[in-house]
């Protein structure tokens, strides 16, 4: 099954990237938006069949390695048949 992981910056914490980012939007006359927080997004594929389990080892990815859980957020999509 195929696992999209979204990972995006707790509230709160400050986001660099994105602070450059915008600064370069405004900076290049960019000026109809009001904030810009950076994430990052993993795509993979589990070979399990059933739902919970791939949700859980998905979950056990993050809890571990995949996100700092200190300061961000995850959350996983499974797309079946995909």
């Amino acid at each position: 099954m195929k696992v999209i992981i979204n990972i995006s910056l707790k509230n709160g914490v400050l986001d660099p990237e994105g602070q450059a980012i915008k600064n370069s939007l405004l900076n290049l006359g960019f000026k109809d938006f009001n904030n810009i927080r950076i994430g990052k997004q993993i795509i993979l594929d589990i070979d399990k069949i059933n739902k919970s389990e791939v949700l859980e080892e998905a979950n056990n990815m993050c809890e571990t390695i995949l996100a700092n859980t200190v300061i961000e957020n995850y959350k996983i999509d499974i797309l079946e048949g995909k």
